[in-house]
């Protein structure tokens, strides 16, 4: 059934977090040529195919759970594709966005990156026909202590107290949709400031979950596919992270009540990913919030990687300069 959830353990190949490195980079670097230049979908797909191919390279076997559309309408990492080789111990949920912000890669705008989550096989929350999510994020220090359905100005006034921030100091990330502008006016009516991105969700939170970051919390209605590709990340940095299935579109309701989805009741980031042994990988392709982009000279390539491992939550940033057209 949609969003059922199992606690699994599996022991993780040695160098996994360093090896799925080299899966957004790959495809961070094939997004390059199409930046700027107008064409989403030539870019999802040179993104999607390098993606594929490295991520069948690894030592797993994996399933696409959280992919880029249903099998006969995605060429490249479908909802169901099986990646690696049943012969291999480690069986993995696997979650990807080979362009998060893909329309700002056609326009050339900042905060597009490539992502890829791996959790073991059954502990991700499989979201099913839903597409948006209502999320709530912060740091450590609030995991498990504010209620993600109260009222703006409550969480962040318990934001305040919980990290000793006078609320005109509380930074609250939110995307720039016209779904928020209540939203931005509560938070501005609360004492507290609003940093508005027009995408870049995971970068978001992210940020929100990482102490000293200049955001504090993040909050609002964004992508699916997005907030599981978070939870990953914050499951493994002991951060807190809530989710609501918040349907947006009328297409998108029918299909959510049919599947017999609780719209009301948020998930917390242990029921989204129900292990502590997961990966989370990106790679800036246009600089951004979170990363530097892609920088292309005659001979070498540079990227930047951000890569967390649970369980120690262990976060490591890797610049890395590649020989242009080589691994």
């Amino acid at each position: 059934m949609t969003g059922r959830v199992k606690k699994r353990r599996v022991a993780l190949p040695p160098l996994c977090t360093f090896a799925l490195r080299l899966v957004t980079e790959a495809a961070a670097r094939a997004a390059y040529d199409w930046i700027g230049r107008g064409d989403q979908k030539q870019g999802e797909e040179a993104a999607a195919r390098a993606m594929r191919v490295s991520l069948n390279h690894l030592p797993i076997d994996g399933v696409i759970v959280i992919g880029d559309g249903e099998s006969g309408v995605a060429t490249d990492l479908y909802n169901g594709e099986q990646i690696g080789h049943p012969r291999h111990k480690p069986k993995f949920d696997i979650a990807v966005d080979p362009v998060e912000g893909i329309s700002f890669l056609a326009r050339g705008m900042a905060n597009a990156m490539a992502v890829v989550a791996m959790a073991p096989r059954g502990a991700m929350f499989q979201p099913g026909p839903a597409f948006y999510m209502e999320k709530f994020v912060g740091p450590p220090e609030i995991k498990g202590k504010i209620d993600p359905a109260l009222p703006a100005a409550e969480k962040i006034a318990l934001l305040s107290r919980k990290l000793k921030k006078p609320v005109a100091d509380i930074s609250v990330f939110v995307l720039d949709k016209p779904r928020h502008r209540e939203l931005v006016d509560q938070i501005r009516g609360a004492g507290a400031r609003v940093v508005l991105y027009p995408a870049g969700d995971i970068a978001g939170a992210v940020m929100a979950a990482t102490p000293g970051s200049g955001i504090d919390a993040m909050m609002g209605t964004g992508g699916t596919a997005e907030g599981m590709l978070a939870a990953c990340a914050i499951r493994a940095m002991g951060a807190e992270f809530q989710g609501r299935i918040d349907p947006q579109l009328e297409t998108e309701k029918r299909a959510v009540l049919a599947a017999g989805m609780d719209t009301t009741r948020w998930h917390s980031v242990d029921e989204l990913i129900a292990s502590d042994q997961v990966f989370f990988c990106a790679t800036g392709i246009t600089p951004g919030l979170l990363l530097g982009g892609v920088e292309r000279t005659r001979t070498q390539e540079r990227t930047e990687t951000l890569m967390i491992s649970g369980p120690d939550g262990e976060r490591q940033l890797l610049t890395t300069h590649h020989h242009k057209g080589g691994a």
